[in-house]
């Protein structure tokens, strides 16, 4: 009797073991497409004509030379040799709130890929039911009390990959946000170092300024003198006031533009303008970088967080597709449940063992409209991708123009201020002289104040613009989360 039992219990062991193995041997499947990294662009330049100015270039004053090939090492706004802007940045990057933002969702993103990764695993919950009931079936109809209590287990095969498929999209998403968040770092050290300059570009305009108010003063101290003594009119006394007044204008805007940038470098902070105020910067503490290493149009996918951020949603789009491919599949299912179950006086341990399978049959066409959609989505999320890399090669092409560009003009602003300051000089030894009047004075004086702001103009426009490419260039950001996380970790206090 026991040898048949056994014998029974054996075969019934073996079979399921079997099934079980057959369905594990599904489980290996997973179908939709495996995603692939887009090839590299065969471009091999942004702008030849640009390069191969800036690359022959860099032997003047005002000049930059361009490394083609070469990538950004360490952080891309030392190259400007501020020690003011390195503390604000770093500031910047420590309370930036748009940062701690990006940061939270990424740990979002990161437990959702752990929740969905869950249905990788059984799902085993508990159970438990009670009451009274009563039967009529007996001779005699009775009341007794039942209950019912034990765990129950499920587990999904997930036999055509289409759960795998939704971690993958998850881990995708995750990767999307992790570069969501080094584009946030790139825009931010770069709006910080643009309105460092700003701040800087806006004093010195009003120092130039400031200077030329003294000189319209002393002016028309000097051409009051003249009427007094008969030796100018009326109307040369007038025409100094209205310089005076004029040239007054010119200070409230760059006043507004300092305190603006001022306004702006405290909300990078994370701090409100009253509550923190950034330095002092003076454009002479800033050093123009001579060589600005510019990588290749083929390296740009691996420098760019935007082309990384596209790359992601490629991923998802892709994975998208093999959810909606397995949908089209059976969906398989073991399940198992273990109870102790009594009624009335009797009771029995209970347990159940069960395979299920279930898959479309007909559903009106919704199932494959769904995967071609998906499919769909996948060549509308490939062309934005290729659209992504095409406009980052425009940006570096239009910035390295107008580097290009900024160095023409600096000469050319440098040739007109000599020229302006040999004028005024000259036009002063004339006056005083008596070889020409004090308007002929003032009007070269004017022209050489307007050659001095001019060429802290182009200047400024040289250091703005060099950040626009370290920032087109993409600025060593790439892994920046990961430092940021490794930081974290080694900042947390260790308890022996």
């Amino acid at each position: 009797m026991k040898s048949n039992a056994l014998v029974f219990f054996r075969q019934l062991f073996q079979s399921k073991a079997g099934m079980v193995s057959a369905l594990m041997f599904l489980s290996a499947c997973t179908v939709g497409p495996d995603f692939k990294t887009p090839a590299a662009s065969s471009s091999q330049h942004y702008d030849q004509q640009a390069e191969q100015r800036l690359g022959q270039s860099g032997n003047k004053p005002g000049e930059q030379h361009i490394d083609l090939g070469k990538k950004v090492n360490g952080d891309w706004w030392s190259a400007f040799r501020s020690r003011k802007l390195d503390e604000v940045v770093r500031r910047a990057i420590d309370g930036n709130l748009e940062l701690v933002a990006a940061d939270a969702t990424i740990r979002q993103a990161a437990s959702s890929v752990a929740a969905a990764e869950g249905a990788f695993y059984p799902q085993v919950d508990f159970g438990a039911q009670a009451g009274r009931q009563r039967t009529h079936n007996t001779p005699e109809p009775s009341v007794s009390n039942f209950y019912a209590i034990g765990p129950r287990v499920g587990f999904d095969l997930d036999a055509f990959g289409g759960n795998k498929r939704r971690v993958e999209q998850q881990q995708a998403f995750t990767d999307l946000q992790k570069h969501r968040y080094e584009a946030a770092y790139l825009t931010l050290t770069g709006d910080v170092a643009s309105q460092a300059l700003l701040v800087a570009s806006a004093n010195a305009q009003m120092q130039a300024v400031e200077k030329l108010l003294a000189n319209d003063a002393k002016n028309l101290e000097l051409v009051r003198m003249a009427h007094a003594n008969g030796s100018t009119t009326q109307i040369d006394v007038s025409l100094a006031e209205t310089r005076l007044a004029q040239d007054r204008t010119l200070l409230p805007p760059l006043a507004q533009q300092r305190d603006s940038a001022r306004h702006a470098l405290s909300i990078l902070t994370g701090k409100g303008p009253g509550d923190w105020i950034a330095p002092e910067f003076d454009l002479a503490e800033f050093v123009l970088p001579a060589n600005v290493p510019v990588s290749l149009p083929s390296e740009m996918a691996h420098d760019r967080p935007d082309v990384l951020q596209a790359e992601a949603e490629l991923h998802m789009a892709s994975a998208a597709v093999g959810v909606a491919t397995a949908n089209l599949y059976p969906h398989v299912t073991l399940s198992a449940s273990l109870a102790q179950a009594a009624s009335g006086n009797g009771g029995a341990a209970l347990w159940g063992f069960a395979a299920g399978l279930a898959g479309p049959i007909f559903d009106g066409g919704t199932l494959k409209a769904e995967r071609q959609a998906a499919v769909d989505g996948y060549k509308a999320t490939l062309a934005g991708y290729q659209q992504t890399v095409i406009n980052s090669f425009g940006q570096v092409a239009d910035t390295l123009q107008a580097i290009n560009h900024d160095a023409e003009a600096n000469l050319a602003q440098e040739d007109a201020l000599r020229a302006a300051e040999t004028s005024f000089r000259l036009n002063q030894q004339a006056y005083a002289q008596g070889e020409n009047s004090i308007l002929q004075v003032l009007e070269a004086e004017r022209a050489y104040e307007q050659a001095l702001l001019g060429q802290i103009r182009v200047k400024t426009a040289q250091y703005l613009d060099t950040v626009r490419l370290y920032v087109a260039l993409g600025g060593n950001s790439i892994g920046v989360f990961e430092q940021r996380v490794a930081s974290r970790e080694e900042q947390k206090p260790s308890y022996q």
